[in-house]
């Protein structure tokens, strides 16, 4: 068993990788002709979105879409830099939520938290010193 990708469901694909190019620097890799999917450059392990659609279809209704206006939901995308305080002003001034500035921790991990424009929580930390 290997981790192949994480899918966020979403109301417009196109939307999304363009907000994640102009809120994290991430470009695309792939947007399906549909736009019902794409992904983005993140590396070895894929970050994509689909439409909410294919959420429902895939899930036989059983599926519930986030939304910004609740609490977000009990998973977090996390993204490591070097500099946690420019990624959280780069967010921001792209469109992202606010959640809680730059902090560092007692292990010495700098982190902050948004939420992106379809309602993804991101935690945006420096890397974790062994």
């Amino acid at each position: 068993m290997k981790f192949g990708y994480t899918i966020v469901y979403v109301d417009s694909v196109s939307d999304t990788l363009a907000f994640y190019k102009a809120a994290f620097g991430f470009d695309t890799r792939f947007l399906h002709e549909s736009g019902e999917y794409g992904e983005l450059e993140t590396g070895a392990t894929a970050l994509a979105f689909a439409s909410h659609n294919l959420g429902q279809m895939n899930l036989d209704g059983q599926y519930q879409k986030s939304d910004l206006s609740q609490n977000p939901l009990g998973v977090e995308i996390a993204f490591v830099t070097d500099d946690v305080h420019a990624a959280f002003d780069q967010a921001v001034k792209a469109g992202a939520v606010a959640l809680a500035e730059p902090k560092r921790k007692p292990w010495g991990q700098t982190v902050a938290y948004v939420r992106a424009i379809e309602g993804s929580l991101i935690e945006l930390c420096s890397p974790v010193s062994p």
